[in-house]
C-alpha cells in the first residue's frame, strides 16, 4: 500500500509566503496615505456648494426681485447680499451655503471681500488647501463671484 500524504510542502508554504510579501511591498504604498485625497475632495465638495449656494441665492433674488443689495430668504435664513449674489461674510456665503469644518476667515460686505476657507487642523503647504470666495463686482468686470480652489498643498 502506499503512503499517499495530503498538503503542502515546507518549500510551498515558504513561496506563498515570499509571494504575498512581495505584492504587499508593491500594495501597501499606493494605499497608505488617503489623506491628500480626501482633503482634497472636501474641497471640490465645498466648492460646489458655493457655486450652487450663489446661484440658487441670486435665482431668488432675481424672482422676488430685490434690490442688489438687500437680504433675501432663503429657507427660512435672511442671506445677506452683495450686487445681487451672497457677501463674502458669515451672513452671506457661509449661511447660504451652510459651511462647516472649514476654518473660514477674511471676508466682508464690500465687493471686493474675499473669504477663504482652510480644512479646520490642517496646515496646508506651500501650493495651499483651501478655497476662495471672492465677492461679485460688475464695477470691476466680475458680475458674479469668483469661486477657486487652491489643492496644490494638501
Amino acid at each position: 500500500m502506499r503512503n499517499a500524504n495530503q498538503g503542502f510542502t515546507l518549500i510551498e508554504l515558504i513561496m506563498v509566503i515570499v509571494i504575498l510579501g512581495i505584492l504587499a511591498a508593491f500594495a501597501l504604498p499606493r494605499f497608505a496615505d488617503f489623506g491628500q485625497s480626501a482633503r482634497i475632495a472636501s474641497l471640490q465638495g465645498l466648492e460646489g456648494s458655493l457655486k450652487s449656494s450663489a446661484a440658487i441665492a441670486h435665482s431668488v433674488h432675481l424672482v422676488n426681485g430685490t434690490a442688489v443689495n438687500a437680504q433675501i430668504p432663503l429657507e427660512g435664513l435672511n442671506i445677506t447680499m452683495r450686487n445681487g449674489y451672497p457677501r463674502a461674510n458669515a451672513s452671506g456665503i457661509d449661511l447660504a451655503a451652510n459651511v462647516s469644518g472649514f476654518a473660514a476667515s477674511g471676508g466682508g460686505g464690500g465687493a471686493n471681500a474675499t473669504r477663504t476657507y482652510n480644512i479646520t487642523g490642517y496646515t496646508a503647504g506651500a501650493g495651499g488647501c483651501n478655497v476662495t470666495y471672492q465677492a461679485a463686482n460688475p464695477n470691476q468686470n466680475r458680475p458674479s463671484p469668483v469661486i477657486t480652489r487652491n489643492d496644490g498643498g494638501c
